[in-house]
């Protein structure tokens, strides 16, 4: 996987809603009504995790999801994250 150039990643923020770049990562946070809904979001991100094999780095507090996406092999941000990326918002 090849690491996306600066201007590849900004093009691409303008199709992913909500998602940012901090610390050379793809981020965002999500808000659900409830931690049922959270946990069931992100059961439902995981099924599409594994079929992915690319795993994000997330932190969970009641009805909050902070999700960060780079792809560590290639030391940044590729287009699988950008998949990921879509693929969450499509879940959420």
């Amino acid at each position: 996987m090849i690491r996306l150039s600066q201007a590849d990643i900004e093009a691409e923020l303008q199709k992913l809603p909500g998602w940012s770049v901090v610390n050379e990562k793809l981020h965002k946070e999500f808000e659900f009504e409830s931690f049922n809904q959270a946990f069931g979001f992100m059961t439902r991100s995981a099924m599409e995790i594994e079929k992915m094999n690319h795993h994000p780095e997330w932190f969970n507090v009641y009805n909050r999801i902070i999700i960060d996406l780079t792809t560590h092999d290639a030391g940044g941000i590729t287009k699988n994250d950008v998949n990921l990326a879509r693929i969450l918002n499509s879940l959420a």
